[in-house]
């Protein structure tokens, strides 16, 4: 093969989004003449895809300093600006900061403007935008665009309406913002973007739909993205991210098992070469933990997300909660909630009031809740407004006003019905009972703590089963709680010391058979041991 072949296969492999043949392809001929800058730059950008990120550096590094023998100071400067942000993603500022500053330097020595001038204002507009001045970052953000337009550049076009719709949505403007994320979209799915620009708006968008508790965008944007990593089966960077957005979409549709594999493979792209994906890889795990009773592995995962330098909230307020530290929470969500701007703090809200009833205060609570309610008002989408309904709904509950709460529960419940998020459509029907039952209506408050455990154990979600339970009414006899007969059999043996083979010699079942029924009984009850299972078993008088 000689290398113009080499190379004519390179280029026509890396146009076909085939990443892996376009590395080889150039490589090859790097490796028999050498290639031109341009090519480089190719290749560079085919390796940081495929998770080679320290040879793709090393490359960008080699086109960088061809275009400065080649007299190219633009193209050279754009290769310093990409170097720069690729490091300052992966956390290396010191070098990002070095090759930012090169590519300025170069930048100034320009005769006339430039696109690239637009390339390396990102880094700093984006330390406006995370670093609490979107005000800032809205401008510093036009005015990329503003270069991109004048200069026909598309990939910057794209990237500063992406920014501006970011700080438009942290100002408080939703859906000024999510219309401007949709336009940048429009460039993506059309194929006029370079393969990082696409990806970093995929999922840049797909995060902020999320924070922006538009569910129908989050799904939409990240069917696209799934399609669009499908295409390129070898690509590494995005394609974690990619997985971590399908774990938050499994958590809420209640496909447990389903998030716990994508947030593994999430993570495990994260250590091939993208590394974004770490934080939801371990804050989606965590969530799965959590609700499903695994405290001690969720908060373990939740430490790991928080090592990507991302606060993991709600999530890490809402496991002390559960290990019932109400204050511990309580301090926690109102340090993040006052830190963050209005996206973040609206989207914490939920858990904010949650955690304010669980502390009694309940005039915090309803500062939330009303704070929800506006927003629902402002933007009347379906997730919205079963947030804000359930919130109002559970400080009447909280307040006593039970006739209050049931309309706003109900209309939260059909709406958590419609979007198919059982978990928190089930925690709405425990509450839809606790008001039934204040308001006298016991056969329906028993009725529906009924359908709510049901849900919960359907989930795996062994606190929540446990909460419902514990609000039925108590059989005759002693309080089995929630358990089948058999199953109230095998606690009592539990208890009294007996291992499950001779539970299955007493009971005439399998060894196999009475390890299920621990399970359901653990997986019932909300317990993790034999040993809580004998405190149960002692406090509800099922043992002497």
């Amino acid at each position: 093969m000689s290398g113009g072949t080499g190379i004519d296969q390179g280029r026509t492999a890396f146009r076909e989004h085939r990443w892996t043949e376009a590395s080889e392809r150039f490589r090859h001929a790097d490796q028999h003449g050498g290639l031109p800058a341009a090519d480089l730059e190719q290749l560079a950008t085919a390796e940081l895809l495929t998770g080679s990120g320290a040879t793709g550096l090393d490359t960008l590094t080699r086109a960088h300093e061809e275009y400065l023998v080649m007299g190219d100071a633009e193209s050279a400067a754009r290769c310093a600006g990409w170097m720069g942000m690729q490091l300052m993603f992966m956390g290396e500022q010191a070098r990002a900061g070095g090759w930012l500053a090169r590519g300025q330097r170069l930048v100034d020595e320009l005769p006339g403007p430039s696109p690239v001038q637009g390339l390396l204002l990102i880094p700093d507009s984006l330390g406006k935008l995370y670093g609490g001045d979107p005000a800032g970052a809205l401008q510093a953000f036009l005015r990329i665009a503003e270069l991109g337009q004048q200069f026909h550049d598309k990939d910057l076009s794209a990237l500063g309406l992406l920014g501006t719709g970011q700080a438009t949505l942290m100002l408080g403007h939703p859906d000024q913002g999510l219309g401007m994320f949709d336009e940048a979209m429009v460039a993506v799915t059309a194929g006029e973007l370079s393969p990082v620009t696409s990806g970093i708006i995929y999922c840049a968008v797909i995060g902020n739909c999320h924070l922006a508790l538009d569910l129908e965008r989050a799904l939409e944007w990240t069917a696209a993205l799934d399609r669009w990593c499908s295409e390129r089966p070898d690509m590494v960077l995005f394609s974690g991210q990619c997985h971590g957005h399908r774990a938050e979409l499994f958590v809420l549709h209640g496909a447990w098992a389903e998030a716990l594999a994508a947030a593994a493979a999430a993570r495990g792209l994260a250590e091939k070469g993208d590394p974004q994906a770490r934080y939801g890889g371990y804050y989606q795990q965590g969530e799965v933990e959590r609700l499903s009773g695994k405290l001690d592995d969720a908060e373990a995962s939740y430490q790991q997300a928080g090592r990507t330098g991302y606060d993991p909230q709600p999530g890490l307020a809402l496991l002390w909660l559960a290990r019932g530290k109400a204050q511990q929470a309580q301090a926690m969500i109102r340090r993040a909630a006052a830190a963050a701007d209005i996206a973040v703090r609206r989207n914490l809200l939920p858990a904010l009031v949650e955690i304010e009833l669980a502390a009694a205060d309940l005039d915090a609570a309803r500062r939330g809740a009303d704070e929800l309610e506006g927003l629902a008002r402002e933007r009347p989408m379906p997730m919205v407004r079963a947030l804000a309904g359930q919130a109002k709904g559970a400080v009447h509950v909280a307040a006593g006003d039970a006739a209050g709460a049931v309309r706003p529960l109900r209309e939260a419940w059909l709406l958590w019905q419609e979007l198919g998020v059982p978990y928190e459509a089930a925690r709405c029907r425990v509450l839809i009972g606790t008001a039934s039952r204040a308001l006298s209506d016991e056969a329906s408050a028993v009725m529906d703590f009924d359908a709510a455990h049901t849900d919960f154990l359907e989930l795996g979600a062994a606190p929540a089963a446990a909460w419902a339970a514990s609000l039925m009414h108590p059989r005759s006899g002693p309080d089995a709680g929630p358990l089948t007969r058999r199953e109230s059999e095998v606690l009592r043996l539990v208890a009294s010391g007996a291992g499950n083979r001779a539970i299955a010699a007493e009971l005439y079942l399998s060894e196999k058979t009475v390890a299920r029924h621990l399970s359901n009984i653990y997986l019932k009850l909300g317990l993790s041991s034999r040993a809580a299972a004998t405190s149960y078993a002692y406090e509800h008088g099922l043992v002497g």
